[in-house]
């Protein structure tokens, strides 16, 4: 069996990207204005493909299709089947990304999409006005919010929050939400590409033409309830794992390597990602040593029963 697979970054140039990601990636060849690099991506049309190895070559899906639930996880292989179920992303907000929501899988259904996008974001090393949106700052009706859109105030009735290496924000399906210019961050979501655009600041493609806002469609998929603080909160702890989200779709922590750090998954039915968003080092599975750096990510299977990590690193660990 395989002891990880990593995969070639599918890039995603916008309006709105920059290029820290070619730096992050060490990418001579990239083009400008990336903002997304798709790390591990079974999205149909939007396959990420597997680097080195013996499955050099082949895409996630066909893997997934390959190795069952030695890859997955049993129960996930009974859930999911031959569709990997998360998307991991890294994405640079050179300008700001236009206000957004995601439905859940049920409104997701009634519009013909196999399933909502719940997800979450890492804030890595970003701009000192970085910023972002993420909730409602007030009470909204349906009614209040399409008039907000109506007449470009919607802003003032979001979250906004300053944003520094380590924040970590969990964006279930039906939470408005924004990344400001300045961000940098991992994304970790469900495999879903569906996204509701709320308001975009009047902003033309590169043809001239407004881009496509979907009012109805994302006042259908509001959650319109308003809480108090939609950080999330944790305390880093050196060299241990610390769980920031737990969710039916997925579950990740974050791990502050100091020197070394040993896991075990024997209780985990499920595969395991890792993405570096800091520093170096090195991961050791079964005395085979692999570099790890900022910018990597690596699908560890269901099989792998431990492994260490030495260096001065943070890792995001997450699975289902």
């Amino acid at each position: 069996m395989i002891k990880y697979l990593s995969f070639k970054p599918l890039l995603k140039q916008t309006l709105w990207g920059g290029d820290k990601i070619a730096k992050l990636k060490q990418l001579a060849d990239a083009p400008e204005g990336v903002g997304e690099s798709w790390e591990l991506s079974g999205v149909p049309g939007s396959e990420t493909v597997v680097c080195g190895g013996p499955f050099d070559g082949q895409t996630l899906n066909e893997v997934v299709a390959a190795l069952g639930p030695a890859l997955m996880g049993q129960q996930n292989y009974e859930r999911f089947g031959r569709e990997f179920p998360l998307l991991i992303k890294f994405i640079d907000a050179h300008q700001d990304l236009s206000i957004q929501v995601h439905p859940n899988d049920e409104v997701a259904h009634r519009h013909g999409k196999p399933r909502g996008k719940t997800e979450m974001w890492f804030v890595m090393e970003s701009a000192p006005t970085a910023f972002l949106y993420s909730g409602l700052s007030m009470q909204l009706t349906p009614e209040d919010y399409k008039q907000r859109v109506a007449d470009n105030t919607i802003c003032d009735a979001l979250a906004r929050y300053n944003v520094g290496e380590g924040d970590v924000f969990f964006i279930p399906a039906g939470r408005i939400h924004a990344i400001g210019s300045g961000c940098f961050v991992a994304e970790i979501q469900q495999t879903s590409d569906v996204t509701y655009r709320i308001y975009d600041y009047d902003r033309r493609d590169k043809n001239g033409q407004p881009r496509e806002l979907h009012t109805q469609q994302a006042a259908e998929s509001i959650d319109y309830r308003v809480a108090a603080d939609y950080r999330t909160h944790y305390e880093p702890l050196p060299n241990q794992s610390v769980e920031v989200v737990s969710c039916p779709y997925f579950r990740t922590a974050v791990i502050t390597v100091k020197g070394t750090a040993a896991l075990d998954y024997t209780t985990i039915d499920s595969f395991v990602v890792l993405i570096a968003v800091k520093g170096s080092g090195t991961l050791t599975i079964d005395g085979d040593r692999i570099p790890l750096q900022a910018g990597h990510t690596l699908l560890l299977p269901a099989t792998t029963t431990s492994i260490e990590l030495s260096g001065t690193l943070t890792v995001l660990e997450t699975h289902v």
